[in-house]
């Protein structure tokens, strides 16, 4: 089969002769550290997406995706929610109101963030009723007063289920100082765990307590809350459905609370992609000290091929032909390796753990009990394109320098 005489003989120079099993070694080591370079890439990132993918599915879980909110109470909900399920985006939409104060227990406070829910509705639009550790969500019932507290809050004050604590919400007054506690004890019949921050910052209270607390009717909500299909397009969604609403009536998402930390995790998973892809430069590094030992060995050999007529250009090709053949097996096994164990990450630190009798990743200490690993598509594409790409520019600068040696001083000396 026809070859170009370049490929022939790129090809056969990553192939270890008798006198230079040096050169051949150094080419290999070369390949295996691309290699790695790009399995840890794929598996790293991989491992990032999880826990991206853990937060986002526990914290996004339980903020509202979006919310339609009154400038004033809201007197009847359910035409405003009729209004935002005609949008093809939303899958549902229920009573919220929301409101921040204190809470007090044998002289410990600690802020907190009460929600107002409807406890039969409030499994369409949140996570938290698959999350609770102690009691019932039901047992939210308006008139008593019920609180369904996070698992780190219950810790801190050392609650559990019937114990009796107090919340502090500021009032606008007419006092000298314009604002004015107002205290209200409730009764904890609930703990709830998503593994998340949220567990020491979240409350939830019937709407109707909601209301009362207000001093509002007790029908009477501060907002409607939605959930979406798509996260990312709820800030579009949510202006989509005020829209149509008129001006009696606001848009806020996710993105104003929580917005921050997930940009900060994008932010975190760039960098260390880019101090991985180090790793791969350093491995093109030595596929130019192994291109330009393999150019310093076969000066001879260049030089007859340019006294039987090879040009510049087909010898720079060969040695580019020689180090891209490095740079793309190389590349090739680190991406099907950093495959493999990106898929079978979690299951095999489940048995190293088995194995050492250690739990590497407890669920008292961390929000999640295993290595959670996510394998994309594109992070995969990218991290090949990156190792291709190196690896052909390594290749540039040695076989400029064979296309520029001189046949008559090459065998004068060789």
């Amino acid at each position: 089969m026809f070859r170009p005489l370049s490929i022939f003989i790129g090809t056969r120079y990553t192939r270890a002769k008798r006198r230079n099993r040096f050169v051949s070694f150094i080419s290999m080591t070369s390949m295996i550290g691309l290699a790695l370079g790009v399995l840890a890439m794929i598996v790293v990132l991989s491992v990032m997406n999880g826990f991206q993918r853990e937060m986002s599915n526990r914290i996004l879980g339980m903020v509202p995706h979006a919310t339609v909110v009154g400038v004033k109470p809201i007197d009847d909900w359910r035409p405003v929610a009729e209004a935002a399920m005609k949008h093809p985006e939303v899958t549902s939409a229920v009573p919220f109101t929301e409101m921040e104060g204190m809470l007090s227990y044998k002289g410990s406070m600690q802020p907190i963030q009460i929600s107002g829910v409807d406890p039969a509705l409030e499994g369409q639009v949140s996570i938290v009723t698959r999350h609770i550790v102690q009691g019932r969500m039901e047992d939210l019932k308006p008139g008593e007063f019920g609180v369904v507290l996070g698992d780190i809050t219950a810790r801190r004050f050392r609650l559990g289920v019937g114990d009796k604590i107090t919340l502090i919400v500021p009032e606008a007054s007419t006092a000298p100082g314009g604002i004015t506690p107002r205290l209200q004890r409730l009764n904890v019949v609930g703990i709830f765990k998503v593994g998340a921050e949220l567990d020491g910052s979240m409350g939830l209270i019937h709407v109707e307590d909601a209301a009362t607390m207000q001093r509002w009717a007790p029908n009477q909500v501060q907002s409607v809350r939605l959930a979406v299909k798509d996260l990312y397009a709820a800030p579009k969604v949510s202006a989509e459905v005020v829209a149509g609403l008129g001006d009696a009536y606001r848009a806020d998402d996710w993105t104003h609370t929580q917005g921050s930390l997930f940009s900060a995790m994008k932010m975190e998973k760039t960098m260390i992609g880019l101090l991985l892809l180090m790793i791969v430069a350093v491995a093109a590094f030595n596929i130019i000290a192994t291109l330009i030992m393999v150019v310093n060995d076969k000066g001879a050999d260049i030089a007859i091929l340019r006294t039987i007529g090879a040009t510049p250009r087909q010898i720079m090709a060969i040695f580019m032909v020689q180090g891209t053949v490095i740079g793309i097996v190389g590349t090739l096994i680190g991406g099907v390796l950093g495959v493999i164990a990106a898929l079978n990450v979690s299951a095999l630190v489940g048995w190293m753990e088995r194995v050492s009798g250690q739990h590497i990743f407890s669920s008292d200490v961390y929000f999640v009990s295993n290595l959670p690993s996510e394998l994309q598509g594109g992070d995969v594409l990218l991290i090949c394109t990156a190792g291709f790409v190196l690896s052909f520019l390594a290749t540039l600068y040695p076989a400029y320098r064979a296309a520029k040696i001189q046949p008559a001083h090459a065998l004068r000396y060789s």
